[in-house]
């Protein structure tokens, strides 16, 4: 399920296609943005980022953003939304308040919007334009990725606790090193190791 719009011509963003939102999954889904943008505008393009990630958090069942930049040339950046239902999604994807904002980044970009709808997590484990793996690589991977970050995390977190108790306490030190453990795992180490694993996971 894929809406990409093609290079030629002026970009062109479609304003919440039906081809997007076809055969998405009722659920906690993920919207993922694919932006190639000119080199010389990654600046202002940055400055559009700070502006449009804080209006979406307004939105009703607003879940989290996560944003992917450019590894190496050529490569797009990657913005991934979470909402807890679809609905909620398309109503944010529809919005007047989106619409203006997609205006403001068309001299930006290189080429219109990607844009991909995902069931729950499935994105991270799922290489551009590719089908979602297998579980058991899914399963595999996850726990290769946080079984050596609880050994790790508290760990680096123990300095804190001893100086602070009050932040190792049972709830509050829990809190903390699953947040971090999360944070890690959404945020940078599973988005570069699908890259990594893309043919593995992919075969």
């Amino acid at each position: 399920m894929n809406a990409a719009v093609p290079a030629a011509g002026p970009p062109e963003t479609p304003d919440a296609p039906e081809a997007v939102f076809g055969g998405a999954h009722a659920g906690h889904v993920s919207f993922v943005i694919r932006h190639r943008v000119e080199p010389r505008r990654r600046a202002d393009y940055e400055r559009w980022l700070t502006r449009i990630m804080p209006v979406a958090a307004t939105y009703p069942g607003h879940l989290g953003v996560s944003v992917i930049r450019p590894d190496a040339p050529g490569t797009p950046y990657t913005i991934v939304l979470r909402f807890e239902r679809l609905e909620q999604l398309r109503r944010w994807m529809e919005s007047a308040d989106r619409r203006e904002l997609i205006e403001q980044i068309r001299p930006l970009l290189a080429a219109g919007e990607d844009l991909d709808i995902r069931p729950g997590a499935a994105f991270w484990f799922t290489p551009a334009g590719a089908q979602p793996p297998r579980l058991w690589k899914q399963v595999l991977m996850t726990f290769a990725v946080i079984w050596p970050l609880t050994l790790i995390v508290p760990q680096l977190w123990q300095p804190a606790f001893t100086r602070w108790p009050w932040l190792g306490g049972w709830l509050a030190g829990n809190f903390v090193v699953a947040l971090s453990i999360v944070l890690i795992v959404v945020c940078a180490v599973m988005p570069w190791l699908t890259r990594r694993l893309a043919g593995w996971l992919t075969r």
